[in-house]
């Protein structure tokens, strides 16, 4: 899978983030447990429906992973992986989840795929995290055609600028080929760098997702969300135009699912929230770094289909914080977000912004959960 450095594609998911944050659905709602088209032509409106086009992908299967370590200097140095790929559908058919689990003469590795619908575009995005460095990368984005999907995205490679195809091919029922292949000449020529062929083992995977699954993670941080998991009723406030002096506020009211995934660590939340102030679906994806020993967060709206760049923070004293800094209305801000855990059946989360450096801060979303015990 793709592990070069995050691509300029980041910053264009940033904005389109930030868009939908302002009209509505605020990133907030991801850290708390947790797409509109122009004008469509006749070209556009006649686009096939591409929603089911990795249905193929789903189940258990055994790869056989074959990787060039530089595809440019022609030495062909590579190893060889073997393992296993579990991919399942994710919030409610919307997304899939693809787990990765191999082996090679460098030891074990594990990876993590998001994979997401865009339905005015009609286009799938991937995401990919890696076990040993799990900084989010990938931004690949494209389409099926002719029964071959080819997904793209601008990234570097040894600190040269390059692009980067992946290629699913060779499909039938029980087989199929993944590709990536990496081109530094504006995509004349096409050098292949990852090429994993797979065989059915099981047609559906099994079900690990469990609100209570045994968490891997043997650092402490890796458990701060632990408190979490489960089925929440959540009754969320939020102020309409936030960083415009607005003084209204709007309430929803929904639900919100989080589930452990890639073995304790990351967690999946799936929220839905109604009410004045609209209606609300997110997909949240967090994971811990154990590396630095922080958690992120990212989250996806059903009709965008791509994850944004993540939030980055710590958790101390039973309180976790993230901060980043966005461009909203045209103004670059500061965004704190906070959530803690209040009793066994309770927590509650905010979110702030700061036009001042952090100076001083007012919150635009309340929102305060209790666990469903149905």
């Amino acid at each position: 899978m793709l592990e070069t450095k995050t691509s300029p594609v980041g910053k264009l998911i940033r904005i389109v983030a930030i868009a939908f944050l302002i009209v509505g659905c605020q990133l907030q709602l991801v850290l708390s447990f947790p797409f509109q088209a122009g004008a469509a032509g006749s070209e556009q409106a006649a686009a096939r429906d591409g929603a089911h086009d990795f249905d193929f992908d789903i189940g258990v299967w055994h790869t056989h992973i074959h990787r060039v370590l530089d595809p440019f200097s022609g030495s062909g140095e590579s190893i060889d992986l073997d393992g296993t790929v579990t991919v399942r559908p994710v919030w409610g058919g919307r997304a899939q989840l693809e787990e990765i689990e191999a082996d090679g003469p460098k030891g074990h590795w594990e990876g993590l795929s998001v994979f997401l619908y865009n339905p005015q575009s009609h286009q799938w995005s991937q995401s990919f995290l890696n076990s040993k460095t799990p900084v989010l990368s990938g931004g690949l984005v494209g389409e099926f055609r002719d029964g071959r999907g080819e997904l793209y995205a601008h990234d570097t490679f040894h600190d040269r600028s390059i692009f980067v195809r992946a290629a699913w091919s060779e499909i039938t029922p029980n087989s199929h080929r993944y590709t990536e292949s990496y081109s530094n000449d504006g995509g004349k020529t096409w050098f292949m760098s990852f090429d994993a062929h797979k065989t059915r083992e099981k047609d559906s995977p099994p079900s690990d997702m469990a609100a209570g699954a045994e968490s891997m993670s043997a650092d402490s941080d890796g458990h701060a969300f632990d408190f979490d998991l489960g089925t929440w009723h959540s009754r969320s406030s939020r102020l309409m135009h936030p960083v415009t002096g607005s003084t209204t506020w709007a309430d929803l009211e929904g639900q919100t699912v989080v589930h452990r995934v890639w073995g304790g660590r990351a967690n999946l939340a799936e929220y839905v929230g109604d009410g004045p102030a609209g209606h609300v679906q997110l997909l949240a994806l967090r994971w811990f770094n154990p590396n630095t020993h922080e958690w992120n967060l990212d989250f996806a709206t059903p009709n965008v289909g791509t994850l944004g760049e993540p939030g980055v923070g710590q958790c101390k004293n039973g309180r976790c914080e993230f901060h980043d800094q966005e461009e909203i209305n045209g103004r670059y801000i500061w965004v704190r977000f906070s959530i803690w855990k209040i009793s066994n059946d309770s927590a509650q989360s905010e979110q702030a912004f700061s036009e001042d450096g952090g100076k001083t801060w007012k919150t635009n979303w309340i929102n305060k959960y209790a666990r469903d015990k149905q």
